[in-house]
């Protein structure tokens, strides 16, 4: 039960009891629904420590196991993109607990990539005694500063009363309105402070609650509905730019709806794929940098352009001026005005709850009795799909990413959820998987860090024990969190793990190669010295093998992915395989470079260095 549930409903059966300052955050814990917690111990954080192993005897009877497992990893990093995984998996709150000093900060780069993708986490940090605060003691580190500038908010809770009021606005913060992750500095002696619980309360936060309050609330009155209807009614090339905004909101279900009722085509941007399901004949599946090319073509080709939950970010808008370029009308739909007419004009948008908004267009339209013919866009759309289809060199000797990827896709047929870390691979699974619900892919999106994949892999599977969870990986970037190995079989996790290696950082040295002249500057990190099938048979993979060879490539696959444990998966790629399309720095999608396997609609024009930027 959550404490926006607990206002309204009986007092809290604990009301009123005297509990350490550490007790009260397990007991909040508990109250906010949280059934997992990722983390690594410390002195400044051991009262709670004790205090969720006490709250695990207590209750192990009744439940027959841990009823708040706390899951170590091996580095405080795995612990916050665990908690991300796990968030990202379910939509619920991911939680990470870590000690002071380096156990925080180790944090900061998954507390800054959940908030560059609007992904609920809540950190709760030990710090040293309240006294101790600023003369540089043991392990101590200004947390409240250095996270200040990467979260949704932070606390340091300095008065031990407030401690309870303070998590739970916390869980409020990082749920409501764009989502995000919220950092809890506690002290230790607060920790240990002896207080009465409550059992419910929250901090006086009345400027954030007035504009939550503001945007849940909004609906789009019947001039603005009638004018969107009047801007598609006129169309007769309508798309749907899908973002991660969609998913965040639960609104999945209710773009599906709204975009069948009038038959108008999804695109969706790297964060928001599953939004739509990709299988079905209106998706272009992705646009954007490495979208596909119908995608971007499509993008091009239409007239009303509709975007949901996205935000014309670099990698999808990439020169603004040219983007949608055939597109008379632009409408925006999102929970945040600060991304209205941020990046690109737009003609008719609405801010607030994108469920209810998606639900009155749809119901609107349908009262209206709009039924639009939009069958010669229909035919258009397929034929971009099969003249410009996703594709490669199937006679290769080498073995190809993109036939891995396709081949586990035809055993898991879009239901696997796949998490990746950041590189080539990511892009070749973001092209090549089919995602037929929300929250089946799991990627580092705006912050793009590598070694994300296997702790948010291994989140996942706590979130949900039953799917298959596959960690579509890199060689580079596995070994940023590589220690997470063990953290899979130590918990007998079910998690297949597979390694693209090409030997060194593939999408540097894809940049490299066309704007660099191929000098291959420190992207080649020679890796052919790692056995990484010898790593996880010392991590304690039982499955653990190494795929070099082309005809072996369909029957090991099927043994991988069949095999009931944790499975490691090495595949020894081409190390020239490209990640095509490409739309590149200062080009326009009609510009985008298709490679040789991908039909392109017009020969690229030479690249120009001086604008070969990466981001």
């Amino acid at each position: 039960m959550t404490s926006s549930h607990r206002s309204s409903a009986l007092p809290h059966p604990l009301a009123g009891t005297a509990l350490s300052g550490a007790d009260i955050v397990v007991q909040v814990l508990a109250d906010e629904g949280v059934d997992v917690v990722f983390g690594y111990s410390g002195g400044a954080i051991l009262p709670t420590y004790d205090a969720i192993f006490r709250y695990n005897a207590e209750h192990r009877e009744a439940v027959g196991a841990d009823k708040m497992p706390l899951i170590v990893p091996a580095n405080e990093q795995g612990a916050g993109f665990m908690a991300a995984g796990y968030a990202r998996a379910s939509g619920k709150v991911g939680v990470a607990l870590v000690t002071s000093g380096p156990g925080a900060t180790n944090t900061v780069t998954p507390v800054r990539d959940s908030m560059a993708d609007s992904v609920p986490i809540v950190v709760i940090c030990g710090q040293v005694p309240t006294h101790a605060i600023g003369t540089d003691a043991f392990q101590e580190a200004p947390i409240s500063n250095i996270m200040a500038a990467c979260c949704k908010h932070v606390f340091l809770v300095t008065d031990a009363s407030k401690l309870e009021a303070t998590l739970r606005t916390a869980f409020e913060i990082a749920r409501t309105g764009r989502p995000g992750p919220v950092v809890v500095d506690i002290p230790k002696d607060v920790q240990n402070a002896s207080l009465t619980f409550a059992g419910a309360g929250l901090l006086p936060i009345p400027g954030y609650r007035a504009r939550l309050h503001q945007i849940d609330s909004a609906t789009i009155d019947k001039p603005s509905l009638q004018r969107f209807f009047d801007l598609l009614r006129h169309a007769k090339r309508p798309l749907i730019y899908a973002g991660g905004g969609v998913i965040a909101a639960g609104a999945a279900e209710s773009l599906r709806e709204f975009a069948d009722a009038f038959g108008i085509p999804v695109a969706m941007t790297l964060m928001g794929l599953g939004a739509y399901d990709t299988t079905q004949d209106h998706s272009l599946h992705m646009l954007g940098m490495h979208g596909t090319a119908f995608a971007n073509y499509a993008t091009d080709d239409c007239d009303f352009l509709i975007a949901i939950g996205s935000r014309f970010d670099d990698r999808v808008a990439g020169v603004p001026g040219k983007f949608a370029r055939g597109a008379k009308y632009i409408a925006h739909l999102d929970v945040d005005l600060a991304e209205i007419n941020k990046v690109k004009h737009v003609h008719w948008h609405h801010v607030g709850n994108m469920q209810r908004a998606l639900d009155q267009l749809r119901s609107f339209g349908e009262a209206q009795k709009f039924v639009p013919d939009y069958s010669e866009w229909h035919a258009h759309i397929a034929e971009l799909k099969s003249v410009h289809a996703m594709n490669f060199d199937r006679n290769a000797k080498a073995i190809q990413p993109y036939a891995v990827i396709e081949e586990i896709n035809k055993l898991t047929k879009g239901e696997a959820i796949i998490a990746t870390g950041v590189g080539q691979h990511q892009m070749w699974a973001a092209q090549y998987f089919d995602f037929k619900q929300p929250r089946l892919w799991l990627t580092s999106g705006s912050m793009g860090t590598m070694g994300f994949g296997l702790p948010a892999a291994i989140g996942a599977q706590f979130a949900h024990p039953g799917k298959t969870v596959i960690d579509i990986d890199g060689d580079a970037s596995i070994r940023m969190n590589i220690g997470e190995m063990e953290t899979v079989t130590t918990y007998n996790l079910p998690i297949k793990i597979v390694v693209l290696n090409n030997f060194g950082d593939g999408m540097v040295r894809q940049w490299q190669k066309l704007f660099h002249k191929s000098r291959f500057s420190a992207s080649d990190k020679s890796l052919h010295k790692k056995d990484f099938v010898k790593a996880a048979q010392a991590d304690g993979y039982e499955w653990a093998k190494r795929l070099d060879r082309n005809e072996d490539l369909q029957q090991v696959v099927a043994e991988f992915i069949a095999f009931k444990g944790p499975a490691f998966l090495e595949v020894v790629i081409d190390g020239d395989a490209g990640v095509y399309p490409m739309v590149g720095p200062g080009m326009s999608y009609a510009q985008m470079i298709t490679g040789d396997w991908i039909k392109s609609r017009e020969e690229p024009k030479a690249i120009d260095v001086d604008k070969s930027e990466m981001f």
